[in-house]
């Protein structure tokens, strides 16, 4: 089974004095995990270059959206751009990454430069061959298994010409962007975000005043946030709902002293408690072997949902959930920063403690959390399931 999920980020500068950018970029779900990237540069820049490039982008992903064959798709647009006489290039120019299952990456550039992979933190040489279509158009192919920690960064040619006569005799070389983007990404930043250093990096390099239209496509592929929460209803599906949590890849997060109980008897784990409290007064965290959070339920969620809302908001609290070490922050941290999918496993236990009359927690805490701090995952782009027990 295949667990990885992807996130796309891209972003662009335009030619100085340009009004419109000669780069375009359309991104294209194939059903729920596969989808087409695809980055056209059109030739010059201004709006003769920016039609071009919109035109060649959409017409391409659409095609293979609803089912063409990647090397069809590729020779008609190939055989349709005409070759400007003077310079003797396409009119527009393109990279085409095709995610299949979110398993297999297949990638064809046709006069962009070519798509950089960054493994386990390294750049690392992305195996392809050139082909023929279209009669006379030369396109280079790759095709990749994905693994989690994979980076691909697609650029338009304004990248690595970026510097030149300035910075750089040559240009910002397609190694020095790699070994860019390889240091950011330790960084654990999203897709966008990289997107973005690059292409401000790219324009700091221009002097502020870019010779050409530059764009940046970053694929970054990651594994699932899993979040166990309370205890099955029925504890004759105790073993089921830990076979399906731990079954997932990715990361994995318990909340709930009870929840914590199960697990570790079903991995025959242990878990260690920390003994001091933060300063947020949150609940401590605790270790068990197999799972990479530990933390009390009902108390730390709410504080993670009203992190969440902030960061809808103004982002005022950045630095108190970015920076903290109890168990609120480092699922904010997991959650806002680091997933793009997250799956919930919620148990409809009821606590015995949470039935006090005196205390302000209803019947339904659990449910109600989950579903709030899902809409809020929703609206910051996440995708999100939830499986009740």
């Amino acid at each position: 089974m295949n667990d990885l999920c992807v996130e796309i980020g891209y972003n662009s500068i335009n030619h100085v004095g340009e009004e419109l950018c000669g780069d375009h970029v359309e991104a294209v779900g194939q059903g729920e995990d596969s989808s087409v990237l695809v980055l056209a540069d059109g030739l010059g820049s201004g709006v003769k270059a920016n039609i071009l490039s919109i035109l060649t982008s959409r017409i391409i992903s659409t095609m293979i959206a609803e089912g063409l064959p990647l090397e069809e798709c590729v020779k008609a647009i190939a055989a349709t751009l005409p070759i400007c006489s003077v310079r003797k290039v396409a009119y527009s120019t393109f990279t085409i990454i095709r995610l299949i299952n979110n398993e297999v990456a297949e990638i064809i550039c046709y006069d962009n430069p070519p798509v950089i992979l960054i493994r386990n933190g390294v750049p690392t040489d992305l195996p392809g061959r050139d082909m023929i279509v279209g009669g006379d158009k030369k396109v280079h192919k790759s095709e990749l298994r994905l693994q989690e920690g994979d980076i691909l960064v697609a650029v338009s040619d304004g990248c690595p010409h970026a510097g030149i006569g300035v910075a750089y005799n040559f240009g910002w070389q397609l190694k020095d962007i790699a070994d860019f983007i390889a240091t950011a990404s330790v960084a654990g930043y999203n897709a966008k975000t990289l997107s973005t250093m690059l292409v401000e990096e790219c324009d700091r390099l221009y002097g502020g005043k870019p010779g050409d239209d530059a764009t940046a496509c970053v694929v970054r592929v990651r594994a699932p946030v899993n979040i166990l929460f309370g205890p099955p209803r029925n504890r004759d599906d105790d073993a089921r709902m830990m076979t399906l949590f731990f079954s997932k890849g990715g990361k994995r997060i318990i909340c709930g002293g009870t929840t914590a109980s199960i697990a570790s008897q079903y991995l025959g784990s242990p878990i260690t408690t920390e003994l001091h409290y933060q300063s947020s007064g949150l609940p401590p965290i605790a270790h068990m072997e197999g799972v990479d959070l530990v933390t009390e339920g009902i108390i730390t969620i709410s504080r993670v949902i009203e992190y969440a809302k902030d960061v809808l908001d103004q982002n005022e609290r950045h630095e108190e959930w970015g920076y903290g070490h109890d168990g609120a922050c480092l699922i904010s941290r997991m959650l806002f920063e680091e997933a793009t999918d997250v799956n919930f496993f919620v148990g409809r236990a009821v606590n015995p403690a949470h039935q006090d009359p005196n205390l302000p927690i209803s019947f339904n805490i659990k449910m109600k959390l989950v579903e709030e701090l899902s809409e809020l995952l929703h609206k910051m782009g996440k995708r999100v399931k939830v499986m009740y027990f």
